[in-house]
């Protein structure tokens, strides 16, 4: 028969050992680095999902018209004209 283990209480020390400041300055920095380089590329995004969302809306409201009228075809190809037209002023800014 195996013999049963009981488990054993852990010693934790009272106090944590000290970091070196250096190396948490130097980590603290490198974090911040990274979440600025983030933010910037989220914000640098934000462009693209106008975009994607215009588009796509467009998109959508074709596909959801079986069998359109010619005054529904006429409104659908304006509101791309302004969805692009959108598009490249965003673009331009």
């Amino acid at each position: 028969m195996a013999e049963v283990r009981r488990l054993q209480p852990v010693e934790v020390p009272d106090d944590p050992p000290e970091q070196d400041s250096l190396s948490t300055r130097v980590a603290v920095s490198a974090l911040a680095l990274g979440l600025k380089a983030l933010s910037q590329r989220a914000l640098a995004a934000t462009k693209d999902v106008f975009t994607l969302l215009s588009v796509g809306t467009t998109f959508w409201i074709w596909n959801n018209q079986p069998d359109p009228s010619i005054t529904q075809i006429v409104s659908l190809s304006l509101y791309a004209t302004f969805i692009l037209a959108a598009n490249v002023i965003v673009r331009r800014v």
